[in-house]
This record gives C-alpha cells, sequence and structure tokens, in this order.
C-alpha cells in the first residue's frame, strides 16, 4: 500500500507561497494566482462601531472567509470593539474592495486594510 504522508506545512508569506508552489513543479506563471490563496492571515482591528463590524462580517462570510465579532454587536451597541477578520490574502483583498463600497467611515477602514495588505511579501 502507497502512504501519501500527508502533513502541515507552515505558509506565512507570498514568498514562503511561491517556493513550495514551485517546488512541487507548478507552472511559474501560476504562482501569482495561487501563492494568495495558500496564506492565511489574521487581522485585529480595534475601535470598529458594532454596525459596521456586522457588515464586514456579513461581506467576508459572502468571500468564504470569517469575522469574529462581540456577542453584543447584534443588540447595536454604539461602543466601539475589537474583531477578528479571517481569511487568504485573497479574501482579504477581495473584502477590501468590498468594503469600498460602503459609506465613508468603512471606506476609511478599507484604506488601512489595504496598507496593511500590502506589507505581505
Amino acid at each position: 500500500m502507497v502512504s501519501y504522508r500527508p502533513q502541515f506545512i507552515s505558509i506565512k508569506s507570498l514568498s514562503e507561497a511561491k517556493k513550495e508552489i514551485q517546488k512541487i513543479g507548478s507552472d511559474p506563471k501560476s504562482l501569482d494566482i495561487m501563492a494568495p490563496k495558500a496564506v492565511f492571515k489574521v487581522i485585529k482591528l480595534e475601535q470598529v462601531v458594532l454596525q459596521d463590524a456586522i457588515i464586514i462580517k456579513q461581506d467576508m462570510l459572502s468571500l468564504g472567509g470569517e469575522v469574529a465579532i462581540p456577542r453584543e454587536a447584534f443588540e447595536l451597541q454604539k461602543n466601539p470593539a475589537a474583531i477578528l477578520i479571517m481569511g487568504t490574502v485573497t479574501q482579504l483583498m477581495e473584502l477590501v474592495g468590498k468594503l469600498q463600497r460602503h459609506y465613508p467611515r468603512i471606506k476609511a477602514l478599507s484604506v488601512e486594510l489595504a496598507m496593511l495588505l500590502e506589507k505581505i511579501s
């Protein structure tokens, strides 16, 4: 019987993802397409208005990602809170695009997210 030797590998950056994809012999033209799908990131945002947190969660869920929000968010209390956005680099970049279509406060948040994502190498 053949053993496929399943194993977890840790990929923390786009450059690591490209190296791993190259190692298995994938087409070099596919690196820029696949690498952002191989890197999973968790982003913490602070002082998010809970109404905005619900919108961000809905947008990220539609992309296959997740957002952890405080339980109180659904009561629409006015207190800002921290949230965790979880997804691949591809999902996070798509989220930025979706958030840019909303009202000014969420657009401003999307600009900060985009700047953070630019730091991923």
